[in-house]
C-alpha cells in the first residue's frame, strides 16, 4: 500500500529494532520526537547472540551491510524477487538467505509445545514460524485445500480484479470523482485472510478499500454505487471510494489518511475482549483485521497501537500490504529498518513475513494469526509483500517505478498462480474456472447497471449523520434543514 499523496509524513520516526532494552517506554508522543530522534543517532549495539526464540540468525549485519545489501540503487537495478517454492507445497518458509526483501532473517520453527506467550519483561521476543505446517493428510496429496476452497478463493479474488478493473473504465468516463486507488496485484492478501473470518469479526481498511468490502461480503452493486455516489450505495453516496462502511458485515470503514483506521481497528479489538471478559459474553471470541500499508509503518499510531493490542493482549492482526512503493517514494529509501516484520517482536507479539502475491501462503499465515486472537493469546504483525499493478491511483500515470520491476512482478500474478494451483492438483478445470470468469463478468456488469440507474442522494440528505443532536443545529423547529433556508447561508437566520 501507498502512503497518501496528501498524507505524506517527512518527519519519520526511527524505526524500533528488536535489540531495544525492554523497559524502554514506547510512547510517541510530540514532545519527546526529538528525545528519541537525539536516540536512534547512535548505532545500537546488537547482541552477541540471539535469544532462544529469537526470528535472527546467530550472524547478525551491521547497519553498514545491512544499508548496502537494500540499497536504492540495488533494488532499481534488480527487484527482489519473490519467493519461489514447490508447487506441492507453497507454503515452505526458505531458511536461507534469499535476495527477497524480508526474507533474510530465519525463522526459528517453535514446537507446538512452546509457551507463545511470553511476557515481555523476560528479554525473549517470540517469532510465530510453526504458521507453516506439515499437513498430515497423504490422501489428499498434501493439498492445502480443498475444491470447494479453491474455488471461493478463486471466485473471490476474480471478483477483486474484474471490479477493479471496471472501476478504471468508470472513472475515465466521469462517472466516479475524486480519488480512486485501485487494489489490482494484492488480492491475495484480502481473499486470503478476510474469506477465514466469521460474519461477526470485524475489517478495518484504509483508501485502497473497495476489494476488503467485497471479500467481507459487501455486494458489488453496494460498493458500485458507493462510488457513484448514488443512495443505494452502502453508505449511501456519502462516503465514496475511500470510505467504505458496512455495520452489516462489520466492515468498520476505509480511511483516507494512512494509520488512522489503526486505533479504530484496536479499539474494536478492546471491545471484543471486554464483552468477553468484563461483560462476560462467553461466546464473544471476534477477531479484528487491520490493514495497512509500508508507508503507515512509520506513524505514531502504528507504534501506539502496537504497544496497546500486545499490553492488553487484544484478538487484533495487524497486516501490513506492503507494496513497496509509497506513491512514487521506495520504501527502501523511506525506512531504515525495511523488515517490517521485525517490529512486531520489539513489542513483544509475533511478526511475520510472507509471500504476499501467493494466496495459499498468505491463508496459511492467516489462520494461525487469527487463531491465535480468537483464542486469546494476542495480536500478531503480519507483513505481506505484494505489488500493485497500477499507479498510486487512477490519477497517478506510474511513471516513477521501473518498467521492468513492473513486469517481474506482473509475471507473479496471484490469480494465474492459483489457477495454475488448482488446475495442475485436479481441483478445478478449465471449464469450471471459464464458469466462474463468466459470472463474475455478469455480476459487475450488473452492478455498474445498477448504480448508474440509482438516484442521487437528495439534498436533505446533506446534514444526515452529520450533528449528534438532530433537533439542533441542523433540523430546525419546523423539522426542516437549515441549509434549505435561504437566510442560513445569509447568516441571518435565528440558530
Amino acid at each position: 500500500m501507498s502512503l497518501s499523496h496528501h498524507h505524506l509524513n517527512t518527519n519519520i520516526l526511527p524505526t524500533l529494532s528488536a535489540t531495544i532494552p525492554t523497559p524502554f517506554p514506547l510512547v510517541f508522543s510530540a514532545p519527546i520526537v526529538s528525545f528519541l530522534s537525539f536516540i536512534f543517532s547512535s548505532p545500537l549495539s546488537l547482541p552477541s547472540s540471539p535469544p532462544i526464540f529469537s526470528p535472527f540468525p546467530s550472524s547478525l549485519p551491521t547497519r553498514k551491510k545491512m544499508a548496502t545489501a537494500f540499497s536504492p540503487s540495488k533494488f532499481a537495478a534488480q527487484p527482489f524477487p519473490l519467493n519461489t517454492t514447490s508447487q506441492n507445497n507453497p507454503l515452505t518458509i526458505p531458511t536461507t538467505a534469499s535476495p527477497f526483501l524480508g526474507s533474510t532473517r530465519k525463522l526459528i520453527r517453535l514446537s507446538s509445545s512452546s509457551n507463545l506467550n511470553i511476557r515481555r519483561r523476560s528479554g525473549t521476543v517470540v517469532a510465530v514460524s510453526d504458521v507453516v505446517k506439515e499437513n498430515k493428510s497423504k490422501s489428499t496429496l498434501n493439498l492445502l485445500i480443498t475444491k470447494e476452497e479453491g474455488l471461493e478463493l478463486y471466485e473471490d479474488m476474480v471478483l477483486g480484479r474484474a471490479f477493479e478493473d471496471m472501476c478504471a473504465q468508470m472513472y475515465y468516463r466521469g462517472k466516479m470523482f475524486g480519488f480512486v486507488h485501485l487494489y489490482n496485484g494484492q488480492e491475495a492478501i484480502s481473499t486470503g485472510f478476510i474469506k477465514l473470518l466469521k460474519q461477526q469479526d470485524s475489517v478495518v481498511s484504509t483508501y485502497r478499500d473497495h476489494v476488503h468490502a467485497l471479500s467481507k461480503g459487501v455486494s458489488a452493486r453496494a460498493v458500485m454505487s458507493e462510488l457513484f455516489g448514488k443512495t443505494t450505495g452502502c453508505c449511501r453516496g456519502q462516503g465514496g471510494s475511500m470510505h467504505m462502511f458496512s455495520r452489516e458485515h462489520n466492515v468498520l470503514g476505509g480511511f483516507a489518511f494512512i494509520g488512522e483506521g489503526i486505533p479504530v481497528a484496536t479499539g474494536a479489538a478492546f471491545t471484543s475482549k471486554y464483552k468477553r471478559e468484563v461483560l462476560k459474553e462467553a461466546d464473544c471470541d471476534h477477531v479484528t483485521l487491520a490493514f495497512f500499508g509500508d508507508g503507515t509503518c512509520n506513524n505514531g499510531q502504528f507504534f501506539e497501537c502496537l504497544n496497546m493490542a500486545a499490553l492488553w493482549k487484544l484478538p487484533i492482526v495487524f497486516v501490513v500490504e506492503n507494496n513497496l512503493w509509497a506513491i512514487g517514494m521506495s520504501h527502501l529509501r523511506a525506512t531504515s529498518d525495511p523488515q517490517i516484520y521485525k517490529k512486531g517482536p520489539a513489542f513483544g507479539m509475533p511478526g511475520v513475513h510472507v509471500d504476499g502475491m501467493d494466496v495459499l501462503k498468505v491463508r496459511e499465515v492467516a489462520k494461525e494469526a487469527i487463531g491465535r486472537a480468537r483464542r486469546g493469546e494476542g495480536p500478531t504483525l503480519v507483513e505481506c509483500e505484494t505489488y500493485r499493478f497500477r499507479g498510486h491511483s487512477l490519477a497517478d500515470p506510474d511513471e516513477l517505478r521501473d518498467p521492468a520491476e513492473k513486469a517481474h512482478y506482473a509475471a507473479r500474478d496471484p490469480i494465474t498462480a492459483l489457477k495454475k494451483y488448482l488446475i495442475e492438483n485436479s481441483l478445478a478445470s478449465e471449464a469450471d474456472l471459464k464458469a466462474i470468469d463468466k459470472k463474475i463478468d455478469e455480476v459487475v456488469e450488473e452492478a455498474v447497471e445498477f448504480a448508474d440507474e440509482s438516484p442521487v442522494p437528495p439534498q436533505s440528505q446533506l446534514l444526515e449523520n452529520v450533528f449528534a443532536d438532530p433537533k439542533g443545529f441542523g433540523i430546525g423547529p419546523d423539522g426542516q434543514y437549515r441549509c434549505e433556508d435561504p437566510k442560513f447561508t445569509e447568516g441571518t437566520a435565528q440558530v
